[in-house]
């Protein structure tokens, strides 16, 4: 009698009950849409896309911001070559995209690190010859002990990590120069300015060249900075800081 009903019980099938986006029958939810994941993978892009251009046709300010931001992060850690504008010249930048804000990138080469403001971009694009890359490396990995980690203490958590403050926030310019203060760096304005961060609040950069200087950060058209450089400089100002 055990045996008879063992045999009439319904067990899930192992491949169903891993990826039951899969199933479409009524013991699951239904899917969002009839057509196969890579179709509508392809359709949602599309949708997306669509949806930012009418976005930017009613809102004509915020255009170039909305789009240059979808093109930066689906190209994350991935190479791109962008055309800015410096006065009267075209700087010519190639480097892999490394923090999207809300109005400015910030690129990383092998010696340098650069930011670059929306408004000075005239153009960006994926380099000729470069191999598209799908973007489901830059999803973050949230285990067991990061989701409780996120429930329970949100904003220390966000900001002890670049990556998830990446992930829920879109910094600012000054906002993200905060983390380098104490570090040198360039800034082109309507020329180059060598100097070290001493502090950054709303709208204007102070920098130490020879004395204080007072920038605000809609003059700022480039940001540039030796990593390695910058990297001594952190440590050293970190050790400082813990000293006192």
């Amino acid at each position: 009698m055990m045996d008879k009903m063992k045999k009439n019980v319904n067990l899930p099938d192992p491949f169903e009950y891993k990826y039951p986006e899969l199933i479409k029958e009524g013991r699951y939810t239904s899917p969002t849409s009839a057509l196969p994941l890579h179709e509508l993978k392809v359709f949602q892009d599309y949708i997306h896309s669509v949806n930012i251009q009418t976005l930017g046709a009613h809102l004509p300010h915020f255009k170039k911001q909305l789009i240059l931001i979808k093109f930066f992060k689906s190209k994350k850690y991935q190479l791109v070559e962008i055309f800015s504008r410096y006065s009267d010249q075209i700087i010519h930048t190639v480097g892999k995209v490394h923090t999207i804000g809300r109005n400015f990138v910030m690129i990383k080469t092998l010696f340098a690190r650069i930011w670059i403001p929306f408004d000075s971009i005239h153009s960006a694009k994926t380099p000729f010859g470069i191999t598209q890359i799908h973007d489901s490396h830059q999803n973050v990995v949230i285990n067991n002990e990061l989701r409780k980690k996120l429930l329970t203490n949100f904003s220390q958590t966000v900001s002890n990590k670049e990556v998830l403050k990446q992930q829920f926030f879109e910094e600012l310019l000054e906002t993200n120069l905060k983390t380098w203060q104490g570090t040198k760096l360039t800034i082109f304005t309507d020329k180059p300015i060598k100097g070290k961060i001493l502090n950054v609040v709303p709208g204007k950069i102070y920098l130490k060249h020879r004395e204080v200087l007072e920038i605000a950060t809609t003059q700022i058209m480039y940001i540039k900075q030796g990593r390695f450089a910058s990297f001594f400089q952190r440590l050293i100002s970190n050790w400082f800081g813990h000293k006192k």
